[in-house]
């Protein structure tokens, strides 16, 4: 195993001609794909991976200049497709790491026969012309209760989040998750993605985008996805599901996978 392999915990399961790359949101990690990826292992061959940051990574690994920006997550991306010898991949990216496959698109759209993004937005702050979802107030609210108690604020963060109750096995798997990283690192991850702005880029990305979307999340509203529908330039398509939440594949499997599983194996008709 290369060092890049090894740093990200990379499990390559499954067989088949294909090579499909499973890539986390914030808060979680590889484990997200739970549900789907015994659905695709005896047709594709799966990468899956965790972001830096993420709890089963070395926290020593994470360089907080490095992840300042998400194009340092993008590096992470072609460099373990080059270790791993990918010459073209189905990449489906949940939450932030949709954007991440989007911009590593950009520099290397060779890699990449399509992008499945779940849960994506390019700006979580609301804009002239743009509704993100948050105003700059709600966002220093959320850091400043990540900063004064982590703990309290993941007890708070993951209902609303995943859009359950307490007790529901997907916000305790999300909580798990969250607790298990480092809070400075999830402070810094966090400020990084919310305070992000990618929109100038989306006409960059070339590659055909399946974008895939719950009718009620709180992180990222429903007219998100059809403004990454008009403003990314390769072939795209919109598929708003009837789930909530902002982890739907954890929350919603019954109703999420087979959607997913639809998109990754289905083509954009031109």
């Amino acid at each position: 195993m290369g060092i890049v392999e090894e740093a990200h915990n990379v499990r390559v399961v499954g067989k088949g001609e294909r090579t499909i790359v499973l890539a986390h949101g914030f808060g979680t990690d590889q484990s997200v794909w739970k549900h789907l990826v015994p659905h695709l292992v005896d047709d594709y061959r799966v990468v899956l991976f965790d972001n830096m940051g993420a709890g089963p990574t070395n926290p020593d690994y994470f360089d907080f200049e490095r992840y300042a920006t998400l194009e340092g997550y993008a590096f992470d991306l072609l460099a373990i497709l080059e270790e791993l010898r990918v010459a073209s991949c189905i990449f489906v990216g949940h939450s932030v790491s949709a954007v991440i496959g989007a911009l590593a698109s950009i520099s290397r759209p060779d890699l990449f026969s399509k992008l499945v993004m779940l849960s994506a937005s390019p700006r979580y702050l609301n804009d002239v012309d743009y509704f993100g979802g948050f105003e700059q107030e709600e966002l220093d609210q959320l850091f400043d209760a990540m900063r004064s108690n982590y703990k309290a604020w993941v007890s708070g963060f993951a209902p609303l989040c995943v859009g359950g109750d307490l007790e529901s096995v997907a916000v305790q798997e999300f909580s798990r998750t969250l607790f298990n990283i480092r809070p400075d690192i999830a402070f810094s991850v966090a400020q990084t993605i919310f305070q992000s702005d990618l929109r100038h880029l989306l006409d960059l990305v070339t590659v055909p985008c399946h974008i895939l979307q719950s009718s009620k999340d709180l992180a990222v509203p429903v007219v998100v996805s059809e403004y990454l529908h008009k403003n990314i330039s390769g072939n795209s398509i919109v598929e708003v599901m009837p789930s909530e939440g902002h982890l739907p594949q954890l929350s919603n499997p019954e109703m999420v996978i087979p959607v997913l599983l639809r998109h990754i194996r289905f083509d954009i008709e031109v």
